[in-house]
């Protein structure tokens, strides 16, 4: 298991867009990929789920990566939130 820990930066949050992207960025990989913020969990994996969350700007996410391909999905997601979060 994988885990890194990642403050929002968008205006907005994960709003729709944005949760889109991910989950579709968090379906390349077989493994297990939860987002946790503020004691919540989420399959990453799932679009309502994840905005179920209510992740705004400025607040900390963490993503925990479990399963066959953890290593190439923990260096993915880390680009990806940087890039897009």
């Amino acid at each position: 298991m994988k885990e890194f820990q990642y403050v929002i930066q968008d205006p907005v949050g994960i709003h729709a867009r944005p949760a889109g992207l991910l989950v579709r960025k968090a379906a390349e990989y077989k493994c297990q990929v939860t987002i946790t913020s503020d004691g919540k969990s989420a399959d990453a994996k799932k679009l309502l789920k994840l905005m179920s969350l209510g992740v705004k700007q400025g607040m900390e996410v963490t993503c925990t990566l479990e399963g066959e391909d953890e290593d190439a999905a923990y260096e993915g997601m880390q680009q990806f939130f940087k890039e897009n979060l």
